[in-house]
């Protein structure tokens, strides 16, 4: 008897949704950074054990917008819920409640789903400071399990998919058995460049970048991939190159490295980069980059 749930990823940024998302699949399909609002789009992950197919759907953390972007970003996160079978709430062990948590308790409570609260990061405090959160959001609502876990060493991830077996249901799987994504190829490229971005340049610049991919033509020992960044200044373009183009080869490097590990083959990556003033607060070129706000 085949059966299987879809569940929604959902907490504030930096939380660890994404790391949770890959060390569930054994396998990285979304990028991780240490900088807030690294996910822009719903990312779908597909887990098949046996005749359950889990598909957990990884949503941008949710915040207060401050562009279009950011707009586009938390409704994104808020319909995710409206298309979910239960919901994995992700929180740091801080020992109360914020208010962005307390919002999403409130979504979670009026679309009636269930839900798993996980206190990730536990490996980053003491006991005590755990078990006051465990405490403070069993207060603020009824949760199906509470979960303590470190999704970056993979501590209590199993125990999360475990507690998620209560929501499935019999149905026939919507992926095949060996699929792990629904996003294609040329999109993982962009955001596993995307997350070089971020973990090669500081502050508020990565935020201003989107990444195309233009060009991605496979051969029998080979993938060429020719992309284009986008940034918001002239200044920023030249930091994103650096002297003598030494930060875009360290990002051109690292990206290629993680494309040959997922795509099996060498790669080829070709980078340029381009200037969109302002693009984040553009309607035409948010959906130039694939952020559709009618969807």
């Amino acid at each position: 008897m085949k059966r299987t749930a879809f569940i929604a990823i959902v907490g504030r940024p930096n939380v660890g949704k994404s790391t949770l998302l890959n060390a569930i699949l054994g396998q990285k399909i979304a990028i991780t950074s240490k900088k807030p609002q690294t996910t822009r789009n719903r990312i779908t992950g597909v887990h098949t054990v046996g005749e359950d197919q889990f598909v957990l759907l990884d949503t941008p953390g949710i915040h207060r917008p401050r562009t279009k972007l950011g707009d586009y970003m938390v409704k994104v996160a808020g319909d995710t819920l409206g298309t979910s079978d239960a919901v994995i709430l992700v929180v740091e062990p801080h020992g109360s409640v914020g208010d962005i948590e307390a919002n999403i308790i409130a979504n979670i409570r009026r679309s009636g789903l269930g839900a798993v609260l996980v206190v990730n990061k536990t490996d980053t405090v003491k006991a005590p400071e755990i078990a006051r959160t465990i405490a403070a959001y069993a207060e603020a609502f009824s949760f199906d399990a509470v979960v303590p876990i470190s999704a970056k060493t993979g501590k209590g991830v199993e125990v999360v998919l475990q507690e998620c077996e209560r929501y499935l249901a019999e149905s026939e799987w919507f992926f095949p058995e060996d699929a792990i994504t629904d996003m294609p190829e040329r999109q993982i490229a962009a955001e596993i460049i995307r997350e070089k971005l971020l973990r090669v340049l500081d502050e508020e610049i990565p935020h201003g970048t989107a990444v195309s991919v233009e060009e991605f033509t496979e051969t029998k020992d080979l993938v060429r991939i020719r992309a284009e960044i986008f940034c918001e200044r002239q200044s920023h373009k030249g930091i994103i190159i650096g002297k003598n183009g030494a930060t875009l080869k360290t990002v051109g490097t690292y990206a290629r490295e993680d494309l040959e590990k997922f795509l099996g083959t060498k790669v080829f990556l070709d980078l340029w980069v381009k200037v969109k003033e302002n693009w984040r607060d553009s309607d035409v070129r948010l959906r130039s980059f694939g952020f559709r706000q009618d969807e």
